[in-house]
């Protein structure tokens, strides 16, 4: 049985889609570049981590690993929130597995920290269903969009609510949104039914979860011929409510460092 890749078999994967990408990517396109290297089938890119409580693949969580690895290594960085860089592309010395391995138990990969496993938990056990079609709602307000209006019906095809987009105050987008809380993956038979459900109605179809979306599920949501699906996992979804610091408290540490230098500059004037 195919098994998902763990972070010391996906290291040296990482650094040749970095290079083949041009020397940087984002968290998504290494992911994407990755899976496209070792020819990954969906039914290993779709497993959950874990018991799938995360609302994570495992793959996903295999390459954060990796990533931090790396860094650690000195193969590459970050200076941009998801963005990589690397350092070198040749020579390449992969950080060995007993020495990676003494760091697992006390260390987080540096770009998926311990916060979104607590806000995932927060939003798929803590908060309501109402509560979190209203997070949703505040969301998009705070992201440009007006006359946000939560449904609140059942059986209208998924559909939670709508609202307008405005671009540069002149175009307008009427868009109707899902928003589900969900501690696994959502299939691709979900994207066809909201689709369907938004046929004739709306510009623009927008589905967020808390989960993740299978490969099927992300095909089907730009299939040609079709119209698209905007697609929002619980990546995406706290990254979002990170930066508009909605339920959450960032703190920026102050690191302080002694300058030898300006004590010697005084003590010479």
């Amino acid at each position: 049985m195919a098994k998902v890749p763990n972070r010391y078999e996906l290291q040296d994967p990482v650094l040749k889609a970095l290079n083949q990408l041009g020397g940087s990517g984002t968290n998504e396109e290494i992911y994407e570049k990755v899976i496209e290297i070792l020819k990954l089938p969906s039914e290993i890119v779709d497993l959950p981590h874990g018991k799938g409580e995360a609302g994570r693949t495992a793959l996903d969580y295999e390459m954060a690993w990796a990533r931090t690895y790396l860094k650690n290594a000195g193969k590459i960085t970050t200076q941009t929130r998801g963005v990589w860089t690397l350092l070198t592309n040749s020579d390449i010395e992969i950080l060995p597995k007993k020495e990676a391995a003494k760091k697992q138990s006390n260390e987080v990969p540096v770009d998926e920290e311990a916060w979104k496993d607590d806000l995932h938990r927060v939003l798929t056990k803590v908060l309501t269903p109402l509560g979190f079609e209203r997070l949703i709602q505040r969301m998009l307000r705070e992201s440009g969009f007006v006359q946000v209006e939560v449904t609140g019906k059942s059986g209208d095809g998924g559909i939670d609510g709508r609202g307008i987009v405005r671009l540069n105050g002149f175009l307008t987008f009427n868009v109707f949104f899902q928003c589900k809380r969900y501690a696994g993956a959502v299939g691709v038979d979900k994207i066809r039914d909201f689709r369907g459900a938004t046929e004739g109605r709306a510009d623009k179809g927008l589905f967020i979860t808390t989960g993740y979306f299978t490969r099927e599920a992300e095909k089907e949501a730009t299939r040609d011929g079709a119209r698209p699906i905007e697609l929002v996992d619980g990546e995406h979804l706290a990254e979002k409510l990170r930066e508009l610091r909605l339920g959450l408290k960032v703190e920026n540490i102050e690191r302080i460092s002694v300058d030898e230098e300006w004590f010697k500059a005084i003590s010479e004037t």
